[in-house]
């Protein structure tokens, strides 16, 4: 497990859709890799960067996990009891976008889970979408013979784009966060093939790449929502086919999906 707590991605989100239709995009963007047991030391390593409070940058508990604000290592913990994980989890860290002034959505966030040796042993993908709905996909760790790269498969279980309908599963492939960051997630439906990345190079997260960060991607978060709508738009007119809402059962976390000043 890397000794720096806290890290910032610079890199890419790349989406590829190969059936029914074409159709394919790539966006600049930067991510935040937090060490949970080390929040509250963000604002003394990061100016401007706050926790629980509006900053420039800012990471809220209650914008993840239970959506509450109540502990999100107690909540990663239950989930990794309830799949049945009875590993100690040691170290949690989170990939997920900050709130830029106040804002922030994030369609997916991962949960890297460690433990007591240092290893990876499980992923939690917490996953959104704009009708303000949430699930996680808990995952063991499954190592490939070379070490590096990993692989888990999931049975998709939550509407996400009303361009996919819910059959299909998802495979994650990916490696361990480093100096750099790379995850690919594969949807495989009867009808749809969805090729979706993250890549991206790390650097600490301090005061100086803060800045860096709000002037090379200047209100990034609002730009995320704005892409979705856009990408969207573009699928429609294509002429996608649109899978209405279903009326959603599972024990999903219903709060408001992207997360401003609340």
């Amino acid at each position: 497990m890397d000794q720096n707590p806290h890290q910032i991605y610079f890199g890419k989100v790349f989406h590829q859709r190969k059936r029914p239709l074409q159709h394919g995009f790539r966006y600049s963007v930067f991510t935040c890799l937090l060490d949970l047991d080390h929040l509250n030391a963000l604002p003394k390593t990061a100016k401007g960067f706050g926790y629980n409070r509006f900053g420039l940058f800012s990471f809220y508990d209650k914008d993840h996990g239970p959506r509450d604000g109540n502990s999100l290592r107690s909540w990663v913990e239950a989930q990794l009891a309830q799949r049945g994980i009875t590993k100690t989890c040691q170290g949690i860290r989170l990939l997920c976008y900050p709130r830029i002034l106040g804002y922030v959505f994030n369609p997916l966030s991962v949960y890297y889970c460690y433990d007591e040796s240092g290893s990876l042993f499980a992923t939690i993908y917490e996953v959104k979408n704009t009708f303000g709905e949430q699930e996680t996909y808990v995952c063991e760790v499954l190592r490939e013979e070379d070490g590096a790269v990993m692989a888990q498969r999931a049975a998709k279980t939550f509407h996400v784009s009303p361009f996919i309908d819910l059959r299909g599963a998802y495979t994650f492939r990916f490696n361990e966060p480093g100096d750099q960051l790379s995850l690919q997630i594969r949807h495989d439906g009867p009808d749809t093939l969805l090729l979706t990345s993250v890549t991206g190079t790390a650097r600490a997260l301090r005061t100086a790449t803060l800045f860096k960060c709000f002037f090379s991607y200047p209100l990034m978060t609002l730009k995320v929502i704005s892409a979705i709508h856009f990408e969207a738009l573009r699928l429609w007119r294509k002429g996608a086919k649109v899978f209405p809402h279903p009326k959603y059962m599972a024990d999903t976390t219903k709060r408001t999906g992207p997360s401003a000043g609340k």
